[in-house]
């Protein structure tokens, strides 16, 4: 029998990571997660005592965070419970909706900065379409990017989180760094 051993979604046995000055970019595998869809006259659910937010938003309380993707729909996050079948986990929580289990069909890249929110702002700034003043820690937008959509969350002043597909995260993560390599070189 084939001995098989998982990989990231960049094709290595460990997360990818990499600085350029004050960034660091890194993909977040231990990442869980699964998407909640309220069904027809269903309420909407506070998975594990978490207030989903609104449009445009992202909120997080004792490793479980939300980001909001649509109407009645929400992408539910679990830090370190990628190997735990989390989604199952989620259904309790959310009566009356439809939960999917989304862990490896979608990548997390983690930008953070050593030197406060001015390199992450500079960043965003090459990378997408983005009105600063009102995209603040909390937030959450779907934005496209080199010909992709993905989703930008503002974890922190200082540190943002991309979400995309797991069949572009080699194109997501060649992008993030030669901007970031770039913004360096300036």
């Amino acid at each position: 029998m084939t001995d098989l051993s998982p990989l990231t979604a960049l094709g290595t046995a460990e997360p990818q990571a990499l600085t350029f000055g004050a960034l660091t970019l890194r993909e977040n595998s231990a990442l869980a997660l699964a998407s909640v869809a309220l069904r027809k006259d269903a309420v909407q659910p506070a998975p594990f005592g978490l207030a989903l937010p609104a449009p445009g938003g992202w909120v997080r309380d004792a490793g479980i965070g939300a980001l909001w993707t649509g109407p009645g729909q929400w992408m539910i996050e679990a830090e370190g419970r990628a190997e735990d079948d989390f989604a199952s986990q989620l259904v309790a929580q959310c009566p009356g909706c439809s939960v999917t289990d989304q862990t490896d069909g979608f990548v997390i890249f983690e930008i953070a900065s050593s030197a406060g929110p001015d390199p992450v702002e500079r960043l965003l700034e090459r990378l997408v379409n983005l009105d600063l003043g009102g995209f603040g820690p909390g937030s959450a937008q779907r934005r496209g990017f080199e010909h992709m959509s993905i989703f930008v969350i503002r974890r922190a002043a200082d540190h943002l989180a991309v979400m995309g597909l797991r069949s572009a995260a080699g194109s997501i993560w060649h992008a993030l760094s030669l901007a970031a390599e770039r913004q360096q070189e300036k």
